[in-house]
């Protein structure tokens, strides 16, 4: 019986020389490594760690044992991200003997049918969507408004009912009047020229009530397709999200429900009306000649053939104009989100370049695509003109042979003109089912994703009291090595405790674990012996206070960001809280106090003035459990020690989760937990832990050893 193979990832370069290439495989089996060069294995119960080794030129994987590093491949530049990834993966495994399925390509997930790697931050294959299925569904979508367009369809009914009748009364007016043997009746001229002249005005009415109700049905629309997509965005878990760049999802609550809105509203309803012109018009011109209305419609499959062809090359060509369009707005939100950082660094001339750089391939993009419509273009219409050409000729005869009037020849040529329009749309249809479906996978691409955290069928709705236990709990981000592993912590009710450890530790993994922005991969946490998977979100954040290291703030009043968490606070309240953080100290010296508008994301204040506001949005939360994540780095000493008095009153009878690189800001913690290489290290107060001498004692001195070189 084979063995299972966990992973396999190829190399091309030899082991110890360099002068030629080499094809071998590293395979990764549930209790070995196996390299296919020198046929070298190393059981996993010896290797602490694989590693990854970028060189000039090439790279390498390697071992760590016990014995020291042992090499198992190496590769050029091409190896290079599979390699890199490759490593993080069977870190993980190594780790937790876990390893996620469906990754069948290295650095990007696959679909199932066509095996194409699918784009960054989709879940859903461009090629194999099942377009006919999101098209039903979006018309569901749009029952919602179904009786406007339903009216919109009804008045476009009309109007083309109404032009059907001009081509008929320039028919009489022309044999019965213009070209009458016998003198007609004067009135009888004026009643049909009248009758022409109404037909026309109540197009022109019908035409602007049409568009009306059209202006009308696509704002209902777009506003029901932009919250159904903010809605579901704003549902997914924070993983969910980050999977995907600003630009992406900017783009696609915008851009993309506009370009559906534009093919449920406009398209759809002129998809229908083109279908009832074409049948009427076609009965009709087949009922006057069925030899000139062949000719007529003649050219019609041959186009419709030619565009047909041309649907999957379009498909692929306006999915990249999509990806370049996107790119070009994450680069634009950067650029504005960091203009301080930009303007700082002199950078203004180089991100021009950048943005122009994007801007350029989106045009080079769209050029390409319209150019391939500007030869197809005139060619798809000469032959649609054929038809006319061939009328000309057969109806220029039946006159000359007197077997048609210059009437009868006027009002057919006009239906014959009047069917190429529907069939000239329907000949383009393509070219706008091609825009519209890129859109349409996107937006379904985010509607159907599961977020990552969900609650549980029946979700408790609990009161926090404030014990936390972390069960045995290991984490890793996506594909990436466990960043947290077995981590087991107690935290009692009213305790303050200080997370510390150096970066990249896993202190923040675990602050976020404890929101359940994400799930663990194993283990568990309970919240006063309840699984917080049991728990649900809102009953567990909104009993939450949470100061995050990365300040954001709103644009609008400081009133109004001091009040984020608890809209319905009282100026009591909130001048409470701002007074206890500090912010009262700032608020009175601004031009219009607590009504002073923040500018975007807070940059008119500074740095520990944001925190002293995220201080205060945190205590008017009035949380059970309080977490600081560097909540006072960007103070100064003597507003440090004003808080943190502040602090001390506050965590009284609650739960307090604190992070710090500042050491000092921990004086009032219970307990301290020090993490390293993501697992806990040491636990106890700050003197049980000087005593210990270790790792603890470490990260002391060297800050104390910083502290009196910045003397």
């Amino acid at each position: 019986m084979s063995e299972k193979i966990i992973l396999e990832f190829p190399f091309d370069l030899p082991l110890h020389t360099s002068d030629k290439r080499a094809e071998g495989k590293v395979i990764l089996y549930s209790d070995r490594v196996f390299v296919s060069e020198g046929e070298v294995s190393v059981p996993l119960s010896e290797i602490e760690e694989f590693i990854y080794d970028c060189g000039v030129g090439c790279a390498s994987v390697q071992v760590k044992t016990a014995d020291g590093y042992t090499p198992l491949c190496r590769g050029t530049m091409d190896c290079n991200k599979i390699f890199f990834t490759a490593v993080k993966r069977m870190n993980k495994y190594l780790d937790s003997g876990y390893f996620e399925e469906g990754w069948s390509e290295f650095g990007k997930v696959v679909c199932e049918k066509c095996h194409r790697g699918l784009p960054p931050g989709t879940q859903v294959c461009p090629h194999c969507a099942d377009k006919m299925g999101y098209i039903k569904r979006l018309v569901g979508i749009a029952a919602s408004v179904k009786w406007w367009i339903l009216l919109t369809v009804l008045m476009c009914l009309v109007i083309a009912a109404a032009g059907l009748v001009t081509p008929m009364l320039n028919r009489v007016l022309v044999d019965d009047y213009i070209r009458a043997e016998t003198k007609p009746l004067f009135g009888q001229f004026i009643i049909v020229i009248l009758c022409i002249f109404g037909v026309s005005v109540a197009v022109m009415l019908l035409g602007i009530l049409r568009s009306c109700i059209q202006v009308i049905t696509a704002n209902k629309m777009i506003v029901k397709l932009r919250g159904m997509v903010f809605d579901k965005i704003s549902e997914l878990s924070l993983a969910g999200v980050t999977r995907r760049t600003s630009g992406e999802l900017m783009r696609r609550i915008t851009g993309d429900t506009q370009q559906i809105r534009q093919f449920i509203t406009d398209d759809l309803g002129s998809f229908l009306v083109n279908i009832v012109q074409i049948l009427a018009i076609g009965i009709m011109l087949f009922v006057t000649d069925w030899k000139l209305a062949l000719l007529v419609i003649l050219p019609a499959p041959t186009v419709t053939l030619v565009h047909r062809l041309m649907w999957n090359h379009l498909g692929k060509r306006y999915h990249r104009q999509w990806k370049m369009n996107t790119i070009a707005d994450t680069i634009l939100h950067d650029i504005f989100s960091g203009i301080r950082v930009v303007k700082a660094f002199g950078m203004e001339k180089n991100e021009e370049k950048r943005y122009d750089k994007s801007i350029m391939d989106e045009r080079d993009t769209r050029i390409e695509n319209e150019t391939k419509f500007a030869y197809i273009s005139p060619i798809t219409n000469f032959l649609m003109g054929m038809g006319e050409f061939f009328l000309l000729y057969y109806v220029g005869n039946m006159i000359i042979g007197g077997s048609m009037t210059l009437g009868q020849m006027q009002e057919f040529s006009a239906y014959a003109a009047m069917i190429y329009a529907p069939l000239r749309w329907f000949a383009f249809l393509p070219r706008r089912l091609a825009h519209t479906m890129t859109s349409v996978v996107k937006v379904f691409d985010v509607l159907d994703e599961e977020p990552d955290v969900t609650d549980a069928s029946e979700a408790l709705d609990i009161e926090l009291e404030g014990n936390i236990e972390v069960r045995d709990v290991s984490f890793g981000y996506e594909d990436s090595r466990n960043v947290l592993k077995r981590v087991n912590l107690s935290i009692k009710q009213g305790e303050m405790i200080g997370i510390v450890g150096r970066s990249g530790v896993g202190k923040s993994t675990l602050i976020n674990l404890l929101m359940r922005l994400y799930d663990t991969d194993e283990g568990d946490i309970l919240f006063d012996g309840v699984s917080i998977k049991d728990i649900s979100q809102d009953s567990l954040r909104r009993q939450m206070g949470v100061v995050l290291q990365e300040t954001l703030l709103f644009t609008g009043s400081l009133y109004q960001n001091i009040a984020y968490g608890k809209p319905d606070a009282t100026s009591e309240e909130i001048l409470t809280a701002a007074k206890l953080s500090g912010v009262h100290q700032f608020a009175k010296k601004l031009p219009d106090g607590y009504n002073t508008v923040v500018g975007e994301r807070g940059y008119t204040l500074s740095g520990g003035e944001r925190q002293r506001v995220a201080i205060a949005r945190a205590l008017l939360h009035d949380p059970r459990i309080l977490i600081l994540d560097e909540a006072t780095s960007s103070l100064d000493t003597e507003t440090e020690k004003s808080i943190q008095d502040a602090l001390s009153k506050l965590t009284a009878g609650r739960t307090t989760i604190a992070i710090a690189h500042r050491l000092s800001t921990l004086r009032n913690a219970n307990r301290l937990v020090v993490l390293d290489k993501g697992t806990v290290a040491e636990v106890g107060s700050h003197e049980e832990l000087m005593r210990k001498k270790g790792l603890y004692f470490e990260l002391v001195m060297a800050q104390r050893q910083m502290s009196k070189m910045a003397k």
